[in-house]
């Protein structure tokens, strides 16, 4: 059942005094601002192209802080990519694979409970509970859900010229013997991504310098800066993607392109990993959006 937002509208009304990042229920999911300027859209409801690559539970739009929208959906050379998402091409049961994630085949998410509150320091976290399901898995003829997500997406307000958004994912097998992973080749897409708008003079930038995407996935300790020419007016700004020291196999490999694809940080990668159905697997990353430039410093600043 889809939680009621007659309660949880109420406990947003008694912290709008003090809060800067709302939340706005509209069509298809929910809108995020800060005094009246967008800041990114969660996707509730199943979306599809011409009846196809049929999604839902990811961000799309992300606005900068200038206002320009970030992130692409449905984009022409990979139509299964969208905005700000996680997910895996492989999916396997008692060894029956069952579906695909990443290219959205056989795959299906059902979002089953939503919550919207408000924390101190104007910070607006939501909560979503998510049923993975598929058409090869069935009981009684009837498709059943064989995993249980659950996602904190915390929105912070914009400090100077930026913006932290947090993410924790964790994953529940509903069934025994449950495994996901990436593609099975040197890359192995996997996880948590981000399809942004690439201008032609990005550029990629570590704690230890400039970064030189590669067709296999490479190291680059804690973040990954993507910059560019992004802005209004070819105004220049960036996504920091950052991984959490807590997560499994930190730190994570990036994939990194330059033109027509996502940025993931690689998690398993090609292999296969086991999903406990006592206890969930738990993936945390954050996004910095900024305008202008940010350095190492001002990473580090915005990350305590």
């Amino acid at each position: 059942m889809i939680r009621t937002f007659g309660i949880l509208i109420l406990v947003v009304f008694v912290f709008q005094v003090n809060a800067q990042v709302r939340m706005q229920k509209l069509e298809g999911g929910f809108l995020f601002s800060e005094n009246d300027e967008k800041v990114l859209f969660y996707q509730k409801q199943p979306k599809n192209l011409d009846g196809k690559f049929e999604r839902c539970n990811y961000i799309h739009p992300l606005w900068g802080i200038d206002g320009t929208v970030l992130t692409e959906d449905f984009p022409a050379d990979h139509l299964h990519h969208r905005g700000i998402f996680w997910t895996w091409h492989q999916i396997w049961i008692d060894g029956q694979r069952i579906g695909d994630g990443w290219e959205i085949k056989d795959f299906e998410q059902e979002v089953t409970d939503v919550e919207y509150f408000s924390k101190q320091g104007g910070i607006a976290v939501l909560k979503t509970e998510v049923n993975w399901k598929s058409n090869l898995w069935k009981k009684h003829g009837e498709k059943v859900p064989y995993l249980k997500e659950k996602a904190t997406i915390s929105i912070h307000p914009k400090i100077d010229n930026c913006r932290k958004i947090d993410f924790e994912i964790s994953l529940l097998a509903l069934e025994e013997n449950l495994t996901i992973g990436g593609s099975e080749d040197v890359n192995g897409y996997s996880g948590f991504s981000v399809r942004m708008a690439l201008p032609e003079d990005v550029k990629f930038i570590g704690p230890k310098g400039v970064i030189e995407p590669q067709n296999e996935a490479i190291q680059s300790v804690g973040y990954v800066n993507i910059s560019g020419s992004i802005g209004k007016n070819n105004g220049e700004g960036g996504i920091v993607m950052v991984d959490n020291p807590q997560n499994p196999g930190y730190p994570q490999p990036w994939i990194l392109r330059k033109q027509k694809s996502m940025q993931n940080a690689a998690f398993p990668g090609y292999t296969t990993l086991p999903i406990s159905n006592q206890k969930p697997l738990v993936l945390k990353y954050s996004l910095l959006v900024y305008s202008g430039k940010i350095n190492e410093k001002g990473i580090q600043r915005m990350m305590k």
